[in-house]
């Protein structure tokens, strides 16, 4: 009979598995989805209980064996990633608080009616979590939205810099190898409260250029875009405003699409006119600098249009900041540009490297490219439905950083916990995310490349012969305390090849060595460690250079003068 129970729940949740993935596929409302994804759950609940009771038939077989691995999506960080990734983390906060920053930290997951309804077509990517003492929860997509929230909270009066660096959440097909993951970081800074037209703005890219720059993600360009020039030229082209948001989420995937592509989206799935569609390519067509304004001014019919004059007003003074920024030469004026996400109000922009667009895309290809391949599963599907991952060899790192103005994005929080007639106050803003997992996609190879150490220990202290390990304690303490990174090995008599090996292993360029007679005479010896590549392989120098005397109540003072110590920044040493 428990086998019967069983084997009708496994035919009930893969019903169940298939009725929520069609929901999904045919972008289904958010309450069926949910009532799709309850129905689910309590079948899997029905079904542990039985096999938790020895019902199933399978409870006579010998005990899988634990898969160890991460969830799809994540990856771990080993040392050497790590030492990277805080090198952009600390150059990121620095330009933060360079600027004017100051530091945000929300919780990694918002209650669900918080992040509904803010994202457009994107909205089916949040992972929902189960409830939770009553309350319906969601990770969070992104950082905007929950300091959105915060802000409401505190009364929609904050003007300010606020900066914030932490996970966020997505459920789209990752592709590691580019940075493009379900868990990821993001670095946000965002100017809250009303300032004079076009100067955060400009601020927020000026900033994004600093970093950018200081990462050295090789050549990349901020591409420009203004929401109300857009939502002008759909209105200018005929475009129904009930469908003026999917269109322009469709006008997006032109970085990763030919125009032929997104004009079949527009017209067979989104059910807009060819010829309105045609129009609407004649536009957004268009890319360049200053110049492009003048092209956009001579068009009589766009500048009849309210929002389309008002967004190129407003360009036409960011044009002139940028300018005085002096980062000109980093700007691209590009109407293909839209931003899916339903909150923009004003200015949109992202970041690019060569290595976002996918390797087969060309921009103005008339053909359309062979869509991303999915990798073979090695296992058959899941019963939550996961989808195969896509073919990392044709999918682009995407955009490195992008953002935008976002003016409604407070009052639509404050006016929907206000008291019926009272007015709701608002606040207007304007940010960028920094997408740290995908530059660091970008940097790693070429930190490799370069050698850089996994570790910022500067000086290794030594014993020759009784092993002295209260004396290098006491040494290793004095070093800590005036700021020099300083290890030992934590053996009471260890061979000196062993501490070499020790200190080698983690490049550290000071090898610090105490013996009995020379601590007597207040002397210890340093030896000064280089490493280099030969046939592309990193390498200790060899040296026949058995160290120098110091005497020990100047140690610090020496290692602080030494060009090694104070040359010292990115933990490059070769």
């Amino acid at each position: 009979m428990a086998s019967e129970t069983s084997d009708s729940l496994t035919a009930e949740i893969t019903q169940a598995t298939g009725a929520l993935n069609d929901l999904r596929l045919q972008n289904a409302d958010a309450a069926s989805i949910d009532a799709a994804k309850k129905r689910l759950g309590e079948l899997k609940k029905a079904m542990a209980a039985i096999n938790s009771a020895g019902g199933s038939k399978d409870a006579g077989k010998k005990k899988e064996r634990l898969l160890l691995k991460t969830a799809k999506g994540t990856r771990d960080y080993g040392a050497a990633e790590m030492f990277c990734r805080e090198h952009v983390e600390r150059i990121v906060k620095d330009v933060f608080t360079s600027y004017g920053g100051s530091a945000l930290d929300t919780p990694v997951f918002e209650r669900k009616d918080v992040l509904a309804g803010k994202y457009g077509e994107d909205q089916k990517l949040i992972f929902d979590l189960m409830d939770q003492g009553g309350e319906q929860l969601a990770l969070r997509y992104d950082h905007t939205v929950p300091l959105a929230r915060y802000l409401a909270m505190a009364g929609a009066t904050v003007q300010a810099k606020i900066w914030q660096v932490g996970k966020v959440y997505r459920r789209d097909n990752p592709v590691m190898s580019k940075g493009r993951m379900r868990e990821f970081s993001q670095a946000d800074l965002d100017i809250t409260g009303a300032w004079d037209p076009m100067i955060p703005d400009a601020e927020i890219i000026s900033l994004l250029c600093t970093i950018l720059t200081r990462l050295d993600v090789g050549e990349f360009t901020v591409k420009l875009n203004h929401r109300k020039i857009l939502d002008g030229i759909f209105e200018v082209c005929g475009v129904p405003q009930d469908k003026i948001r999917s269109i322009s989420s469709a006008v997006d995937k032109l970085d990763k699409l030919p125009w032929l592509e997104v004009k079949k989206e527009m017209t067979e799935e989104k059910g807009l006119s060819s010829d309105v569609a045609d129009k609407i390519g004649e536009y957004v067509k268009h890319k360049g600098g200053p110049s492009l304004l003048d092209l956009l001014k001579a068009d009589a019919t766009l500048m009849a249009n309210p929002s389309a004059k008002q967004g190129i007003t407003d360009m036409d003074i960011l044009f002139t900041l940028l300018r005085a920024y002096k980062i000109l030469d980093k700007i691209s004026f590009d109407m293909s540009l839209a931003r899916g996400l339903d909150y923009y109000t004003g200015i949109i922009y992202e970041a690019t490297v060569e290595a976002s667009a996918p390797p087969a895309f060309a921009a103005n290809a008339a053909e359309s490219p062979a869509p991303p391949k999915l990798k073979p599963s090695k296992k058959a599907k899941a019963d939550d439905g996961e989808e195969d991952e896509l073919d990392e060899s044709q999918v682009g790192v995407g955009s490195i950083a992008a953002g935008g103005r976002y003016d409604n994005l407070v009052g639509m929080f404050t006016a929907a916990a206000a008291a019926e007639g009272k007015k709701a106050p608002g606040l207007p803003c304007i940010g960028v995310s920094i997408g740290l997992d995908r530059i660091f996609a970008i940097v790693w190879p070429k930190w490799v490349e370069k050698g850089m150490r996994s570790k910022e220990t500067m000086v290794y202290v030594l014993a020759a012969g009784d092993g002295l390990l209260e004396e290098r304690i006491t040494l290793v303490q004095e070093l800590r305390e005036a700021g020099i990174k300083t290890d030992f090995l934590a053996k009471k008599k260890p061979k000196l090849t062993a501490q070499f090996m020790a200190g080698e292993k983690d490049e550290v360029p000071f090898a610090v060595i105490l013996g009995g007679d020379e601590l007597k005479e207040g002397l210890v010896t340093v030896k000064e460690q280089k490493w280099e590549f030969v046939d592309g392989k990193k390498t200790k120098v060899q040296s026949a250079d058995q160290g120098m005397k110091v005497r020990r109540d100047e140690l610090i003072s020496w290692i602080k003068q030494t060009s090694t110590y104070q040359g010292w920044s990115s933990g490059r040493l070769i």
